[in-house]
């Protein structure tokens, strides 16, 4: 075997480019910024309790099975991984110590920190990584879209062995993926999880631990008095995270105007998913640090399977009747914090930005919508557009797309649900003709959620294949060129567009010191002025 050098982690070809304009930021950005360690530090003019408004309540306190910014954002405070990204976008060891890999890249040893303990006084050992990494490729829909066939394995008590299904670049970036990323617990704890319940206890090795968790109110999280953080300097979501404030409160607010009369009232020291037309109102807001970043994109997923969905014809008369920039305004506002662009990845990215499938973006063509609408067969069957209104932008533009459809000639229809219950209609092609997500920013594009077939019910094997050329290209032009290939094909087969790209804000206590953001805004650092 081996040793590799973190300088030199693996995927160096795909992800170089990623670490300035990146295919990877999201959430409410690209990751520009730069975390400065736990600059907040706690004090006499510091309060020990920081208030985050949230927009909706999480469906799960449990990372692996959830693809929720929410979760993700709750869960890097709670949980911690083998390795995470620090804030260049590059793999970092975090509950890994080293790792080696095997001349025919099919196997990784892992060494795993010593001493480091559980919020349950436990000292995390293999058996607890093996448990929970074999959940993980399991239940997350992207680990079983990238490395599904692969196995952990434990060798001894400080060890453990990954056997991948194919050698690929990319394996230490992918187990280092914010995504739905690869939490670990104590093993008890997993083979106690169930398929339906999910995680019985809330237990990591995290800065913050579960103390208490009141459905549709708050999420409160407690200071790990214990907590032993890898080496380094807090640097994206690696190195020091020790807490600075005592307890950080996560409070379900999904009442945009609440969320916003709350954090300027200081109700909330902070609120996320601040609507892009309130942003210039709260700028100029005494008080008030407005966080504005760019995040994503928004997208309208299609049923590929079931119904009169499932032919070719009436996606495509769906994608001839959009109109993206009155959904967009609709959505966000202002014209300045939404880009109209097809590709699926960050624009401007050297490698991943790509138009490939443009023809079928925008194309406001109702008359081509009705012709291809007569082709499929409709006969007026109702199409259903999922919804939440905990997040305002989605809402917003569902109702647009079903003006949009109507006008068509579809018969639309928009069935809306809290964010839990959208959850839950959105995985059951059953439940849904369409339904629209804001997405962040992925590290590379073969981590989309279009791509993962438990997300919208796509199974084709050009995305297997694409995937597949993608990870095994010889060089970045090989890859760039099969990423192109792909996002052309997801456009002709109807399966989503893009909406556009917008921007994330966050509205901050201009007291609030020491928060920071990569993939999700994180708090450990983070204190707020009395």
């Amino acid at each position: 075997m081996k040793q590799k050098k973190w300088s030199r982690i693996v995927a160096v070809a795909m992800c170089m480019a990623l670490l300035l304009v990146g295919c990877g930021g999201s959430g409410a950005g690209s990751g520009d910024s730069k975390d400065s360690g736990n600059e907040g530090d706690a004090g006499e003019s510091s309060s020990s309790e920081l208030h985050v408004a949230i927009a909706a309540n999480p469906p799960a306190l449990d990372p692996p099975s959830v693809n929720s910014n929410i979760v993700g954002g709750i869960g890097v405070h709670v949980y911690e991984s083998l390795f995470a990204m620090n804030q260049d976008y590059e793999p970092t060891p975090v509950l890994a110590e080293s790792y080696e890999v095997s001349e025919d890249g099919m196997e990784y040893t892992i060494k795993i920190r010593e001493g480091v303990k559980f919020h349950n006084g436990e000292e995390l050992i293999a058996d607890d990584v093996v448990a929970s990494m074999n959940r993980w490729l399991d239940v997350s829909a992207k680990a079983k879209t990238l490395i599904g066939g692969s196995v952990f394995e434990k060798v001894d008590d400080y060890t453990v062995l990954l056997k991948v299904n194919e050698a690929s670049s990319d394996i230490i970036m992918i187990l280092a993926s914010p995504i739905q990323f690869a939490a670990i617990y104590p093993a008890e704890i997993v083979e106690k999880a169930t398929s339906e319940e999910g995680l019985s206890e809330y237990i990591g090795t995290g800065p913050y631990k579960v103390a208490e968790w009141k459905q549709d109110q708050y999420v409160k999280l407690e200071k790990n008095a214990d907590y032993q953080p890898g080496e380094g300097e807090a640097s994206g979501l690696a190195g020091d995270k020790t807490g600075v404030s005592e307890v950080i409160y996560f409070d379900v607010v999904t009442d945009t105007a609440t969320r916003i009369a709350g954090v300027k009232n200081g109700q909330y020291d902070i609120a996320e998913e601040i609507p892009l037309d309130n942003y210039e109102e709260l700028s100029q807001e005494s008080g008030l640090t407005m966080k504005a970043e760019r995040g994503g994109t928004l997208n309208l997923f299609l049923n590929t399977t079931e119904g009169i969905m499932a032919d070719k014809n009436m996606r495509q008369a769906v994608l001839a009747a959009l109109n993206c920039e009155d959904i967009l305004m609709a959505s966000y506002g202002n014209e300045e914090l939404y880009e109209l662009n097809a590709g699926w990845c960050v624009p401007t990215d050297a490698q991943w930005g790509t138009d490939a499938g443009s023809e079928y973006y925008n194309q406001q063509d109702a008359e081509k919508a009705k012709k291809l609408m007569k082709e499929a067969g409709y006969n007026n069957e109702p199409l259903v557009l999922v919804t939440t209104e905990d997040y305002a932008e989605m809402y917003n533009a569902t109702l647009v797309v079903q003006e949009q459809l109507k006008q068509a000639g579809f018969n639309a229809e928009v069935e809306t649900y809290d964010f839990s219950t959208f959850m839950e209609h959105r995985a059951d092609p059953k439940q849904f003709s369409m339904y629209i997500t804001s997405n962040s920013y992925n590290m590379l594009p073969i981590q989309l959620s279009v791509l993962d077939s438990g997300w919208a019910g796509l199974d084709a094997p050009e995305v297997s294949e694409g995937v597949k050329e993608i990870r095994q290209a010889a060089s970045d032009e090989e890859a760039a060129a099969a990423w192109e290939e792909l996002q052309a094909f997801l456009y002709e087969y109807g399966a989503a567009t893009v909406l556009g790209h917008y921007t994330g804000v966050t509205a901050m206590n201009e007291g609030v010191e020491g928060a920071n953001y990569l993939r999700f805004n994180t708090y450990w650092g983070a204190s707020i002025s009395k």
